[in-house]
């Protein structure tokens, strides 16, 4: 009896010492000053007045582009929306010509000739030039087949790659071909409070080379930079904070202690139990 008493008091103060690692592995999370959370923090109040102009992309070879038409005369506008067309039921299916195959995808894709071909008036070339341009080339075309046409133009593939320290790491495709920095962040549920503010890798690739900017966003210098506004397939990554990588080593380095510490109390009271 004696025995086993003294065996659960060995247990007992064991099992007090994995609490107490366990709340300092607990502590170790609360390691983030709240200043380094903080968006902007030198903005003053005075207004910007020299921001960078907005982005406006332009074609590129390999795009995928939705071209979509109407007129006055809506059955006639149909003939030139193939892509549309699929997407309804089998049964509309011949209003297209049956001439000219339905695309396996719902967009043009650009060759490497730089056109598209759209149905009736053949192929337009695009690359180099921006969606207002071409939606007022195809429309040009169009005039002879359609009473009023106008026509829009929009870029499928225009993505943004968000990846390291933020809640929601993605490949995020945006539908209105402008972004910011962020906004694509936001997309991404923000950083994480481990997430570098203040270091942002924007990685992006252009006529054949591959550039890299870091921006810090808690200063207001973010807006004037050329980066502010992403471009086509850029890829932004936010590094781990030391806090980070210090308590993922002191969790690594507490683990073995704790497992080791639980099996003493393990066997402590399976010999308690067993002499009883």
């Amino acid at each position: 009896m004696n025995h086993f008493y003294h065996s659960e008091r060995a247990g007992t103060i064991v099992f007090k010492y994995v609490v107490g690692l366990l709340t300092g592995l607990y502590s170790l999370t609360g390691c983030v000053s709240p200043k380094q959370l903080v968006y902007f923090q030198d903005i003053n109040g005075r207004p910007d007045t020299s921001l960078p102009k907005p982005f406006v992309p332009t074609i590129q070879l390999g795009d995928l582009l939705s071209v979509q038409v109407s007129s006055l005369n809506p059955e006639a506008s149909v003939f030139f929306n193939p892509y549309a067309t699929q997407a309804n039921s089998q049964a509309n299916a011949n209003v297209s010509s049956p001439t000219t195959p339905l695309p396996a995808t719902p967009g043009y894709s650009v060759g490497s000739d730089s056109s598209i071909s759209l149905p009736l008036i053949g192929r337009v070339v695009v690359a180099g030039q921006t969606n207002a341009v071409v939606a007022e080339r195809i429309r040009v075309k169009l005039k002879p087949y359609l009473k009023e046409p106008t026509v829009s133009v929009r870029n499928l593939n225009f993505r943004v790659t968000v990846l390291g320290e933020v809640a929601r790491p993605s490949l995020f495709n945006v539908a209105n071909e402008r972004i910011t920095l962020p906004e694509a962040i936001g997309l991404a549920g923000d950083l994480t409070i481990y997430g570098r503010r203040e270091n942002i890798l924007v990685i992006r690739e252009e006529n054949g080379q591959r550039n890299y900017a870091r921006l810090d966003l808690t200063s207001r210098d973010v807006f004037q930079s050329p980066y502010y506004y992403l471009h086509p397939n850029d890829v932004i990554y936010v590094e781990p904070g030391k806090s980070r990588v210090a308590s993922a080593d002191r969790f690594y380095q507490t683990v073995p202690v704790i497992l080791s510490a639980l099996s003493l109390v393990a066997i402590i009271f399976s010999n308690a139990l067993f002499r009883r």
